[in-house]
């Protein structure tokens, strides 16, 4: 996630009451106050994409248009209007796909002998990385999927299949699924 901006904005709020004085004439109370809106990750990227622009740095300013234009085409597919907002799970969603994308295209192009165009994918990946939560590491999820193995009671590989869609569902994006079926093949090993 980008750390480096702040995340709140601050809008005010105008509360009008009007309380009657013995059933004589109202009078109305003003509140003026304001109060801290977190902004959403749609609306940072929604921000990234103007800083993108006086920075002049065409590379971030197309991979941040490229997440907008997928969080627009995911508010359609689930039937929502474009100009709605995707909540943050959303968003999340949208940018593993396009980080999936990315290393699926620099793995074609390394092992199709294209390495400049492996470098420009790299600089969108790490782009995209930095809107993605940190993954977990390769202990942390040994040691859920020790647990979770003794759990359900899986002793043999015919079963691995099981266990890594058990533990996928528990951690739920908070790890990288080829890191867990690693893990699993080796508790079977």
């Amino acid at each position: 996630m980008l750390t480096d901006k702040p995340t709140t904005s601050i809008a005010p709020i105008y509360l009008f009451v009007n309380i009657p004085r013995q059933a004589q004439k109202p009078y109305t109370i003003w509140i003026i106050g304001e109060y801290n809106k977190t902004m959403t990750l749609h609306e940072q990227i929604k921000n990234e994409v103007k800083d993108a622009m006086r920075a002049k740095d065409a590379i971030r300013l197309s991979v941040v248009r490229g997440i907008l234009a997928a969080a627009t085409n995911e508010l359609v597919a689930i039937g929502k209007m474009p100009q709605d907002m995707l909540d943050d799970v959303g968003v999340l969603k949208v940018i593993k796909r396009l980080s999936n994308q990315r290393k699926d295209s620099i793995k074609q192009f390394t092992d199709g002998g294209r390495p400049e165009l492996a470098e420009s994918e790299q600089a969108e990946l790490a782009i995209l990385d930095k809107y993605l939560p940190a993954l977990m590491p390769w202990g942390e999820i040994k040691k859920i999927a020790i647990a979770k193995k003794e759990a359900l009671g899986i002793t043999d590989k015919a079963k691995a299949g099981q266990l890594t869609g058990a533990i996928m569902k528990d951690l739920a994006g908070k790890a990288d699924g080829g890191d867990v079926k690693a893990v699993v093949d080796e508790l079977f090993v």
